[in-house]
C-alpha cells in the first residue's frame, strides 16, 4: 500500500497537540484506593493550581468525594506518600486524609464537611501526615516535623492520633509510638493487632540502598515493645512490608539480598525465604512513602506487579506459580486491594493513564477513570465503567492516533555496557518527512536519578513527536527497574555514567540512520536537569540545544541547600563529603560551563524546595549571553515539578522555539508563537 501523506520537513507538521493540550492531556491519577466498594483515586487538577482532588467513579461519572477545596496531598520527604485511608470496608464511616495547605490530618464522613484530628503546627506544615493505618480507636501513621518550609531539618515519628478529635486542640493526646531510624515508612499492622511493621534507614543510606524490617509487638496498654530487624542490612533494601491475611502471621517483604526486588516471606522465627526468586524487579525505588507493589489477598494469593524495564500485573501462589492478566497494560502504578480485587493506574504504549479494576476470580480488567484531558468529570457518553480496556474520552483535544509508536532498545558504552532507551519515532498520520531528510531528534534524561521512565502513551511527547521531532528516553546507568548492579552503575559516577549513556543513546541513533546527527538537542528536569548541563558541557558537537528544568547543577552547595531526604544522596552519586570534595568539583556541570556553546532554555519554579532558584542562578552567573543565547523562565508558585497546566504549556512553547531556532525547522502556525 503507498503512502498517501503529505510530505512536509521534520519539525513543521501541523499537529493538534498544542502546548495546553499536552499540559492537561495526561492527567496525574495517583494513590488509589477503596471507600466502601468504590474506588477512588486522587487527581491533580492543573486548572485549580494543581489541587488534588480525591475522586471516584459514580454512575452519574466521576465526582470529587470530599466537599470543594480540599486537598488531599502530604508534603511528607516533599516528595508526599499515601495521603488517605478509609477508615473501614463501609463507605459511611468516612475516611482520614492530610490537606495540602496546613497538613493536618481530617477525618471526613458522608454528608459533613472534614474536621482536624491532630493538631496544629507552629506554622503551616511543619507537622506532616502520611501512611495510615486503623488500630483500634486510634490511626496510627508517620509524622514528619520540619524545622521550616525548606524542610532541610526534619525529625520522624510513628505516632498514633485518636479518632475523637481530642488531638486537634490537645497536642498531648497523640502518642510517639516509635523512632527507631531518622527515615521510616508507615506503620503496617498485623491482622488481629498483635504486631506491627515498618522499614527505616538512616543518613547517609538512601531507601534503596540500606533499609531494615522492623517489627515490634503491640503490648496491652497500645504501646510497643522492643523493636527488632527482621530482614534487611547493609547492602539491602527492603522496599514494602505487609502482612499475610490468614493469620499466619507470616510477613511479606520486598528486597533484593540477591540483587533484584523479590517477594520474601518472614515467618515469626525471622527465618526467610524467596516465594519467586527471578531476575526482575517486584518493587520500584521507595521513592514516596507507602507505595506498594506486593498485595496479600484474602484468598491466600499475593498480587503482584513486576518485570524487568516494565510492569505487568499477576498473581502469584503458594506454590510459588506466577500468572499474569491478559492485560496490554505495561505499567502499574499505586495499587491497592480490598482483598478480593485489585484497583491501580495502569498504563501503556497505546493507553494514557487509567484507574483500572483488576478481578482474579475471573481475569477481567475494567476502566474505572479512563484518560481525559480535562479530568473532573467525564460526558454523559464516557465509556462503560464495566467495559474491559479503555477508551479515549470524547472530549480530548488531541486524538490518540497522533501518538506514535514507541519500542525498546539498547545500545552499548564504549566499555560495553548496555544502555536501555525508549526510542519515540516522530509519527503523524497525515505527513511525513522528505525521503532525503532524517529528523531531530531530543535526548531525554529522566529525573531521579534513582528512578525510570515509562514506555508509555504520553502527551508532553507526542507534542514533538507529532510534530516530526524524535525523542529517545534513555534509561541511563543508575536507573532503576534492571536490578542493583543496573543501579550501581552511577554510584559515585553521577555526572559522568548518566553523560556517556545519553550520548551512547544518541549516537546509537546516528549509527543506525535515524536520526541527523547535526540537530540532537537534549531536555531533563532536577537530576535529568544535572544531565542535560552536564551533557553540552562535555558534548558541545553533539548537542545544538538543550531544555533544563529545576535543575541540580552545584552539588557541594546542593547538599546544604535541599530537603533533609536527600541531602546526603550525594554520598552514593559522587562520594562522602569532604573527603571527596576533588570530585564534587570535577563532576558539576559548573566545572565546564564556560565551555557550553549550546543555547538553551531554563525553567525553575520559585518555591523549589528541592532544587532552590540559587542552583540555576549559579549556572547563568558563568554564562556569557553574548556568546550562548538562552533564555530563563521562573514560575511564582511552582515547586519540584509544575503542577499548573499554564506553566507546563508556556514551558512547552519556550521549548519548541528555542528547537526551531537551534535545529533549523519552521514550526506549523500556532505551534510556539503564543506568549511563553
Amino acid at each position: 500500500m503507498s503512502d498517501t501523506r503529505s510530505v512536509l520537513p521534520y519539525g513543521s507538521w501541523p499537529s493538534p497537540i498544542e502546548a495546553d493540550d499536552a499540559a492537561r492531556g495526561d492527567a496525574l491519577l495517583e494513590w488509589v484506593g477503596f471507600l466502601g466498594d468504590d474506588v477512588c483515586w486522587t487527581e491533580v487538577l492543573p486548572e485549580e493550581d494543581g489541587r488534588s482532588g480525591l475522586m471516584r467513579r459514580t454512575a452519574d461519572g466521576v465526582e470529587e468525594v470530599l466537599p470543594p477545596g480540599w486537598d488531599v496531598r502530604t508534603r511528607v520527604i516533599e516528595y508526599g506518600g499515601r495521603p488517605w485511608l478509609a477508615l473501614s470496608g463501609r463507605a459511611a464511616d468516612g475516611l482520614v486524609f492530610t490537606h495540602g495547605p496546613d497538613q493536618r490530618l481530617h477525618r471526613w464522613r458522608p454528608g459533613s464537611d472534614p474536621v482536624p484530628l491532630s493538631p496544629p503546627g507552629a506554622w503551616p506544615g511543619e507537622l506532616r501526615y502520611a501512611d495510615f493505618a486503623v488500630h483500634g480507636d486510634e490511626i496510627w501513621c508517620l509524622r514528619e516535623t520540619v524545622a521550616d518550609d525548606t524542610a532541610r531539618t526534619a525529625r520522624r515519628h510513628l505516632v498514633a492520633i485518636p479518632l475523637d478529635g481530642g488531638a486537634a486542640e490537645d497536642p498531648s493526646r497523640v502518642r510517639e509510638l516509635a523512632a527507631t531510624h531518622h527515615f521510616m515508612t508507615g506503620p503496617r499492622i498485623e491482622p488481629g493487632g498483635d504486631r506491627v511493621a515498618w522499614l527505616g534507614w538512616d543518613h547517609p543510606d538512601m531507601p534503596w540502598d540500606t533499609t531494615r524490617l522492623m517489627v515490634a509487638a503491640v503490648l496491652p496498654d497500645g504501646t510497643l515493645g522492643a523493636p527488632a530487624v527482621r530482614m534487611g542490612g547493609e547492602g539491602e533494601a527492603v522496599t514494602q512490608a505487609d502482612w499475610a491475611t490468614d493469620g499466619s502471621g507470616t510477613l511479606y517483604a520486598v528486597s533484593d539480598p540477591d540483587g533484584w526486588w523479590n517477594v520474601h516471606a518472614v515467618d515469626r522465627d525471622g527465618g526467610t525465604r524467596s516465594l519467586c526468586p527471578r531476575p526482575e524487579e517486584f518493587g520500584e525505588a521507595l521513592w514516596r512513602i507507602g507505595l506498594r507493589w506486593c498485595l496479600p489477598l484474602l484468598d491466600g494469593t499475593l498480587a503482584v506487579i513486576h518485570g524487568v524495564g516494565e510492569r505487568r500485573l499477576g498473581i502469584l501462589g503458594a506454590d510459588g506459580a506466577l500468572t499474569d492478566f491478559d492485560d496490554p497494560a505495561t505499567e502499574w502504578h499505586f495499587a491497592a486491594t480490598d482483598g478480593r480485587r485489585i484497583a491501580a493506574v495502569a498504563s501503556s504504549p497505546g493507553r494514557r493513564r487509567t484507574v483500572v479494576l483488576a478481578d482474579p476470580a475471573d481475569g477481567s480488567v475494567r476502566t474505572v477513570r479512563a484518560p481525559s484531558s480535562e479530568g473532573r468529570s467525564l460526558p454523559s457518553d464516557a465509556p462503560d465503567p464495566d467495559a474491559d480496556g479503555a477508551a479515549p474520552d470524547a472530549r480530548t483535544p488531541a486524538p490518540d492516533a497522533y501518538a506514535t509508536t514507541p519500542y525498546r532498545r539498547t545500545y552499548r558504552g564504549d566499555d560495553g555496557e548496555p544502555v536501555h532507551v525508549h526510542v519515540y519515532p516522530p509519527h503523524h498520520p497525515e505527513f511525513t518527512g522528505p525521503g532525503d531528510e532524517l529528523p531531530p531528534y531530543l535526548v531525554l534524561a529522566h529525573g531521579g536519578p534513582t528512578s525510570r521512565s515509562h514506555l508509555v502513551l504520553n502527551q508532553e511527547i507526542s507534542y514533538f513527536t507529532s510534530r516530526g521531532i524524535g525523542v529517545v528516553d534513555v534509561q541511563y546507568g543508575g536507573s532503576t527497574g534492571y536490578g542493583r548492579a543496573y543501579r550501581e552503575r552511577l554510584r559515585h559516577r553521577w555526572g559522568l555514567t548518566d553523560v556517556q549513556d545519553c550520548a551512547t543513546a544518541a549516537r546509537g541513533l546516528i549509527a543506525e540512520g535515524l536520526a541527523d546527527p547535526d540537530r540532537i538537542a537534549i531536555r531533563g528536569g532536577s537530576a535529568g536537569g544535572w544531565t542535560a548541563v552536564a551533557s553540552i558541557a562535555a558534548e558541545p558537537g553533539l548537542y545544538r540545544a538543550a531544555a533544563v528544568y529545576y535543575p541540580v547543577l552545584d552539588p557541594a552547595s546542593w547538599r546544604e541547600e535541599t530537603h533533609d531526604f536527600e541531602s546526603r544522596y550525594l554520598d552514593g552519586l559522587i562520594g562522602p563529603w569532604p573527603d571527596t570534595a576533588d570530585r564534587y568539583a570535577h563532576q558539576s556541570p559548573l566545572r565546564e560551563a564556560d565551555r557550553i556553546r549550546t543555547p538553551f532554555v531554563l525553567l525553575q519554579g520559585l518555591d523549589d524546595t528541592v532544587c532552590p532558584p540559587a542552583q540555576a542562578e549559579r549556572l547563568l552567573q558563568r554564562i556569557d549571553p553574548d556568546t550562548v543565547p538562552y533564555r530563563c523562565l521562573t514560575f511564582e508558585g511552582e515547586g519540584h515539578g509544575f503542577r499548573r497546566s499554564a506553566t507546563v504549556a508556556a514551558s512547552l512553547r519556550a521549548e519548541l522555539r528555542l528547537y526551531a531556532d537551534a535545529l533549523g525547522f519552521t514550526p506549523a502556525a500556532a505551534s510556539c508563537c503564543s506568549p511563553a
